[in-house]
């Protein structure tokens, strides 16, 4: 019985080790997760709501499927009140800074984009603190028809 049941614990012994080993599908999931898509209709994200970790750079790949220009601004709330009065206070007309963005943007935004109906873009950001976020549209009335994406750091 002895000599029946040390081969049978090895072979139970291997197996567990062999899951518990270097496992790539972890880390493909993990690197899945630092891309997250993002579609913009008019005037919504979808998704609406998701949770990053935090320290790790995510980039968000906005696709606008929407007929109008959109923007993905983040930031927590009173970034977002800010960034609302700069874009109010800048024509919108077009005003250009250096960087692949137009309309009321001023200075080096890294963590704003526009995109244009029918085009995608990429923005790349660290959460570098848990807590609440937002990425947010502030062209004409998109912010305040609810076109905003919560982000919960943890």
């Amino acid at each position: 019985m002895r000599r029946l049941l040390a081969p049978t614990l090895l072979a139970a012994i291997l197996v567990v080790a062999a899951a518990c080993g270097d496992d790539d599908t972890e880390n493909t999931s993990s690197a899945a997760r630092d891309t997250i898509d993002v579609a913009m209709v008019d005037n919504a994200y979808e998704p609406t709501e998701i949770e990053v970790p935090v320290g790790e750079e995510i980039t968000f790949v906005f696709d606008n499927g929407g007929a109008a220009l959109h923007e993905a601004y983040i930031g927590d709330e009173e970034a977002q009140e800010e960034h609302a009065m700069a874009m109010a206070e800048g024509s919108g007309e077009g005003e250009m800074d250096g960087m692949d963005h137009g309309g009321g943007h001023e200075g080096d935004d890294a963590e704003v984009i526009e995109v244009e109906p029918g085009d995608d873009g990429r923005l790349s950001y660290t959460f570098d603190e848990p807590g609440e976020y937002l990425i947010g549209c502030h062209q004409p009335g998109h912010y305040e028809d609810g076109m905003k994406l919560q982000v919960t750091a943890v």
